[in-house]
């Protein structure tokens, strides 16, 4: 069987077809009601065991091989971004303030083509094949703890996963061990101070003064009081503050994000972010509030399952298309999935920068190289049979 997943190409067409029809129509994160009911009506099509209800919008499929063997689960995210649309092409977004930004769109359609291939090799399969059409990626809690709770994913052996990832070019497959993606945590500051005349500062206390020293003092966190050799990113995405120019605003509101690959590392951040606004704004007479929010873990790739993919990706692409990749730390919440099963989540080039498509992900103009979508189809192949047949 292993042979005939270059026969996957045969099945390109109808990944371009399916991933430009679910860009047209994006759905977004916790309101996949279309985008679900187009997923299931294709492996329903396709005489594949379907099931809905457990959790959100997502859907799971069944493939059972008729050979003796175990069960690997294969992920997809289904959900688009409050983003516009600004592309020029036939496939841009039919709604408006919705896009595909990410390429949840292409990770679809890579694991439909994947079910219908394996769905039509019954008879050579050895296991069970899960392909999970995973809701709410994009958006805190996301959709895999729920998925998980569900029982959906009970007696799975291994899972995985990929990212086309347009910072990286198309051709090229990347896997990396250990956190190979970051905790994603949202922090929202409130600093309070007394507003007045803008030509009477000295009756005041400026809440905007206030949050300039309480920004620099944060990244202090960084330089100062963590190990250096442990990542970690402290980023202000939003500071709002007043109404007019000769006004000094009373209240300033600041929200942003902290990034770290450990727990360690993620408690002391915390817990120095919330010193330092604190007595940052009783320094200047001002108070404050924070509000922290835990977003998705560390992503933990098992070491073995990255073994795996080196040794399957270097057979299949070449060695010299297959790639250790440092961490990026954005997040992702396929991480709860490999807190509780072996697996990892791997990367495929999507960038090509002599046909512009280089602009990145989230990016109202964001676009993928579709052959990408062939390579991933045919890496996760790879990662589930050789689980199933060699264990």
């Amino acid at each position: 069987m292993i042979n005939q997943i270059n026969r996957l190409e045969e099945l390109f067409p109808d990944m371009v077809r399916w991933r430009r029809y679910l860009h047209e129509h994006p759905e977004l994160s916790f309101h996949e009601v279309k985008t679900a009911d187009f997923i299931a009506n294709c492996l329903t099509e396709w005489g594949i065991e379907v099931h809905r209800d457990f959790a959100g919008h997502s859907v799971c499929g069944y493939i059972s091989g008729e050979l003796p063997g175990g069960k690997v689960a294969l992920r997809a995210d289904i959900d688009a971004l409050p983003i516009q649309d600004e592309k020029t092409c036939e496939y841009a977004s039919k709604v408006p303030g919705v896009m595909h930004a990410c390429g949840h769109d292409a990770h679809t359609a890579t694991l439909l083509a994947l079910a219908r291939w394996f769905s039509e090799r019954r008879k050579e399969l050895p296991g069970t094949i899960v392909c999970v059409f995973q809701h709410a990626e994009e958006l805190s809690p996301g959709g895999a703890a729920s998925v998980l709770a569900s029982g959906v994913l009970d007696q799975v052996e291994a899972i995985y996963g990929v990212h086309l990832w347009t910072p990286l070019p198309v051709g090229h497959v990347y896997g990396a061990s250990g956190a190979a993606m970051a905790a994603a945590d949202e922090f929202r500051i409130t600093i309070t101070g007394k507003g007045g005349h803008g030509g009477l500062p000295h009756e005041t206390v400026d809440s905007i003064v206030v949050a300039a020293h309480t920004v620099t003092a944060l990244q202090t966190i960084v330089s100062r009081n963590l190990n250096p050799i442990s990542p970690c990113v402290i980023s202000l995405g939003v500071i709002k503050a007043g109404s007019a120019f000769n006004v000094i605003a009373e209240q300033c509101t600041m929200i942003g994000t902290v990034r770290t690959l450990d727990e360690h590392t993620r408690t002391i951040a915390q817990t120095r972010l919330r010193e330092i606004v604190e007595l940052t704004a009783s320094t200047y007479g001002a108070s404050s509030s924070v509000t922290y929010m835990n977003g998705y873990p560390s992503l933990v790739n098992d070491s073995m399952e990255v073994d795996r993919f080196f040794k399957v990706a270097s057979q299949r692409f070449g060695a010299q298309f297959v790639h250790r990749l440092e961490p990026i730390m954005a997040g992702e919440d396929f991480a709860y999935y490999l807190q509780q099963l072996p697996g990892c989540f791997l990367f495929v080039g999507a960038g090509n920068e002599s046909q512009g498509i280089v602009y990145p992900h989230h990016h109202p103009k964001f676009d993928i190289d579709e052959k990408a979508m062939l390579h991933a189809a045919i890496l996760l192949a790879e990662m589930a049979l050789n689980r199933l047949t060699a264990g």
